[in-house]
């Protein structure tokens, strides 16, 4: 019987020392469990806003491109104009007094003469003569043709600027093309700003790819962490019915006594047991306790 009772002691032990070590596990890996919470909890509030950013981004590209679309329209109008502008300031042009066009062998088109025309003559007999491809003879020649060239220039110029139409003509032409530049470059502000959103945009997407996938890998940590935890519970659980009926088997052999102070301490062990057992929780205080009954 004595030999009995030192075996039930030792294994009385070894479960106690098996209990405690399965409590402290669990209780580690619910701390694992809380850390990992949390941080998938912080992940999960950063993907949040990140996503907001993206939506912040894509509006604001959107917006972009309504505007890139506005003044696309604005600039083809400023085209149109520029373009009506020129027939104008050429149908003014025809009525001026102009040296007749230069036949281009035989029946090839002629080619109409020019304020443009003459300055880019006579800028290429200026090159022609500074390279010296014009010696003797042929020089006086080239010169004769250079001021005959500009004075032709000064005839027309005279004669464009005497005329009021012709003029107004130059100056709506002029009107026209400033307000097809600034239509050019406002379409290209929109541009780049959209493009910087769409930009951006997609940076924010990357960015929430990443933290979503440490957030995923969190949650995955967790259930780890409370799978294990579950499963040292559940063990310390096993421990603690083993430590009990090893303990019921050692009061039995020792003759206990039906006392009251041994009748509170079993229906305490009672207690605690059916209240652990039907999945409340007790506090450390009640399982240290409970290990702690004989």
């Amino acid at each position: 019987m004595a030999e009995l009772k030192d075996i039930l002691d030792e294994k009385r032990k070894m479960v106690d020392q098996k209990a405690t070590q399965y409590r402290t596990t669990r209780d580690e890996w619910n701390s694992r469990t809380k850390e990992h919470t949390t941080i998938r909890n912080e992940l999960n509030t950063e993907v949040r806003e990140l996503i907001q950013n993206v939506r912040q981004q894509r509006e604001i590209r959107e917006q972009m491109n309504d505007l890139v679309r506005e003044k696309k329209s604005l600039r083809a109008e400023a085209n149109k104009k520029v373009k009506e502008a020129k027939a104008i300031l050429d149908s003014q042009r025809s009525d001026t007094p102009e040296e007749q066009p230069r036949g281009r062998r035989g029946n090839r088109r002629e080619r109409k003469v020019t304020i443009h025309s003459l300055r880019r003559d006579l800028q290429k007999l200026e090159r022609e003569f500074e390279r010296g491809a014009h010696t003797g003879n042929n020089e006086k020649k080239v010169m004769k043709r250079m001021k005959e060239i500009s004075s032709k220039i000064r005839e027309m110029k005279e004669a464009e600027d005497s005329n009021g139409d012709l003029k107004d003509a130059r100056n709506m032409l002029k009107e026209a093309m400033i307000t097809q530049e600034n239509a050019h470059v406002e379409v290209q502000k929109a541009a780049k700003a959209a493009q910087e959103a769409h930009d951006l945009m997609l940076q924010w997407n990357k960015e929430v790819d990443r933290q979503r996938e440490h957030a995923e890998d969190a949650h995955r940590e967790l259930r780890k962490s409370k799978k294990e935890a579950d499963k040292a519970h559940h063990f310390y659980i096993v421990s603690l019915r083993c430590l009990h009926s090893i303990q019921d088997m050692l009061r039995a052999m020792r003759g206990a006594t039906t006392g009251e102070s041994q009748r509170s301490a079993r229906v305490e062990v009672q207690d605690l047991m059916s209240k652990l057992l039907s999945g409340d929780t007790l506090s450390t205080e009640e399982l240290m306790q409970l290990q702690s009954l004989d």
